[in-house]
C-alpha cells in the first residue's frame, strides 16, 4: 500500500506512541525530580511527556525566555508570508500540566551533586536531568563575525529578534540589490533551512524587487533535498538561466572565509575572492549549546554522545541530551526529530526512575519545506535502534516528494506542512 505524506505523519506519531505504550502511568509516594534545560521543542516535549507518563514526577524547566519562537516556519516570516507573532508560543500550556519554570539560563550541571546551576546563582536539584540546549553558533569560525556583528549581519538561525532584523533588511534593500546567504558545513540545525530561505527571499524579490538576486555561498558541495529545491528554483526563479534570481556557489569556492560587517563585504574560497552584498545573512558553523560545552557533555566533535536508546550521556551519568545537541545516529537535527527524541527520552527516564525496564524505542522525522508559496516538498523516515546501538533508518519507511509530483500534490504538501506545524506546536507546548 502506498502511503501519502499525511498518512505517514499519523503513522509516525503512532510509532512513537508504541514506544511509550509499555510505560505505565505511575503515581509514586515520593516524587522524583527531573530538571529539563531548555524550553524549546525537545525540552518542552520531554517535560510534557514526563508528566503524562507519571504525574507524580516533579518536573522543572530552566529557561530564560517568556516565549519561544519556532525556527520551523521562521523563513516564511523573512519572506513576508506570515508575521513574527505567528511563530511565537507561550508556556502557559506546559505550566497547566504542572510543570514548574525557573526563568534563568542554565550555567552548568554538576553531575555528582545532581544540581543544575543557573546564571543567577540558584541550584536546582535533580534525580535525572534532560538537556535540550539547541546549538551554539560558532561565530569565531568566520573572521570578522561575532554576536555583536550579528546585529547588522544577522544569522536568523535562532528565531525571534534575529528573524525580525533580517526581514527588515530585506524590506529596506534596494531593487537590484544582492542578498547573500552563507550556508554552514554539516552537521547543523535544519539542513534544508538555508535553501528554503533562498526560495522564499527570491519569491519576495520576484514580487517587490524583481531586479534583485539571492546568492548562496555554501561550505558544502551538496545539500538536503537538493534535487527538489533546484527543481522549484527552476520553475519559479529561472534557476540555471542567465536571468536566475538564485545563484548557488558550492565549496570550496563558495566557502566564506571572512566578513566585513561595516562595508558589507565577504571573502570566499581558497582564492579569497571578494564579494559585496546589500544584505548578508551568515549562518555560521554550529555545535551543541553552550551549557553542554561547559558541563562536559560534548566530545571533540562539539556534539554530545549519548546512549541512543535512552539519550543518557555517555560522559555524565544521570544526564540525558536530546535534540540538536546530541549525536543521534541517522536522525537529522530537526524540530520533529527533537520532538520524537523528547518522547523516547521521557519514557526511558520514567522507567529508570521507577526501576522499570526501558522499552524498545521507535523514532520518527518529518521535514517540510516550502521553497515557493503553494509548492511544498517533504522528507520523512522511521528509525529504529540498530544492532550496534545506533539509530538507523527502517528500510522502506517514509520517503521523499517525487520529482514528478503534480502541482496539486505540491499544493497538498503545503497544506500538510501547515497542519504539521499546528500539530507539533500543540503536541509540544499545549
Amino acid at each position: 500500500m502506498k502511503m501519502n505524506r499525511r498518512d505517514f505523519v499519523k503513522a509516525a506519531g503512532a510509532a512513537t506512541a508504541v514506544g511509550l505504550a509499555g510505560v505505565p502511568h505511575i503515581a509514586l509516594a515520593n516524587a522524583k525530580k527531573v530538571v529539563v534545560i531548555g524550553g524549546g521543542t525537545g525540552g518542552g516535549t520531554a517535560a510534557k511527556y514526563l508528566k503524562r507518563l507519571d504525574s507524580s514526577i516533579d518536573v522543572t524547566i530552566v529557561e530564560p525566555n517568556d516565549d519561544y519562537y519556532t525556527c520551523y516556519f521562521s523563513n516564511e516570516v523573512i519572506g513576508g508570508e506570515r508575521d513574527l507573532d505567528s511563530i511565537k508560543v507561550g508556556y502557559d500550556g506546559l505550566k497547566a500540566h504542572g510543570i514548574k519554570f525557573v526563568k534563568d539560563s542554565a550555567a552548568g550541571i554538576d553531575g555528582e551533586k545532581k544540581v543544575v546551576k543557573t546564571a543567577g546563582g540558584e541550584e536546582v536539584p535533580f534525580d535525572r536531568c534532560i538537556v535540550a540546549p539547541g546549538v551554539e553558533l560558532m561565530y569565531d569560525k568566520i573572521e570578522g563575525y561575532s554576536a555583536e556583528a550579528a546585529q547588522t549581519v544577522p544569522h536568523a538561525w535562532k528565531a525571534g529578534e534575529q528573524t525580525a532584523i533580517l526581514r527588515k533588511q530585506l524590506e529596506d534593500m534596494p531593487d537590484g540589490g544582492t542578498f547573500v546567504i552563507a550556508a554552514p558545513p554539516n552537521p547543523f540545525r535544519c539542513p534544508p533551512g538555508p535553501y528554503e530561505r533562498a526560495g522564499l527571499v527570491a519569491n519576495y524579490m520576484k514580487h517587490h524587487k524583481p531586479k534583485s538576486k539571492v546568492i548562496i555561498l555554501d561550505a558544502k558541495q551538496k545539500f538536503s533535498k537538493q534535487g527538489l529545491f533546484t527543481q522549484a528554483w527552476e520553475k519559479f526563479y529561472g534557476y540555471g538561466t542567465d536571468n536566475s534570481m538564485i545563484e548557488w556557489r558550492p565549496a570550496p569556492d563558495g566557502k566564506v572565509v571572512s566578513v566585513d560587517p561595516k562595508d558589507k563585504k565577504l571573502v570566499i574560497g581558497e582564492l579569497e575572492e571578494e564579494v559585496g552584498a546589500d544584505v548578508i545573512n551568515i549562518i555560521p558553523p554550529q555545535r551543541a549549546g553552550i551549557v553542554a560545552q561547559v558541563s562536559n557533555l560534548a566530545d571533540d566533535s562539539g556534539w554530545c554522545p549519548v546512549d541512543q536508546k535512552t539519550f543518557e550521556s555517555t560522559l555524565v551519568p544521570g544526564v540525558h541530551v536530546i535534540g540538536d545537541a546530541c549525536i543521534a545516529g541517522k536522525m537529522p537535527k530537526s524540530g520533529y526529530a527533537a520532538n520524537s527524541q523528547g518522547k523516547v527520552c521521557a519514557a526511558a527516564v520514567v522507567a529508570m526512575l521507577n526501576e522499570g525496564e526501558v522499552g524498545t524505542p521507535s523514532y520518527v522525522n518529518t521535514c517540510y519545506s516550502i521553497p515557493a508559496p503553494g509548492w511544498g516538498i517533504s522528507v520523512a523516515a522511521v528509525y529504529k535502534l540498530g544492532a550496534d546501538g545506533k539509530i538507523v533508518g527502517v528500510p522502506g519507511s517514509g520517503g521523499l516528494t517525487p520529482m514528478d509530483a503534480s502541482e496539486e500534490a505540491h499544493r497538498r504538501e503545503t497544506e500538510y506542512a501547515y497542519s504539521w506545524y499546528k500539530n507539533i506546536v500543540d503536541d509540544t507546548f499545549m
